[in-house]
């Protein structure tokens, strides 16, 4: 389950920086709604700390996890 977890955080990450390259015309064909608008690199923005914040509860997780199971033996 963590690992799903992680690769939805890395996921969220990944998809962000997409959009910002999409929104600066880096990426994307120029027909796209996203290529060369700015308000995408604010939802990128968004994506990318979202993502962060999911990748660092799946560590505070698997560390406290990890105590517990040392606490008990």
């Amino acid at each position: 389950m963590k690992i799903l977890i992680g690769i939805i955080g890395a996921t969220l990450v990944l998809a962000g920086l997409i959009f910002i390259a999409q929104s600066k015309s880096l990426v994307g064909p120029p027909s796209s709604f996203m290529y060369s608008n700015p308000s995408w690199t604010i939802n990128g923005l968004m994506f990318i700390i979202a993502g962060i914040i999911v990748l660092i509860l799946v560590i505070i997780f698997r560390i406290s996890f990890r105590h517990k199971l040392k606490d008990q033996k």
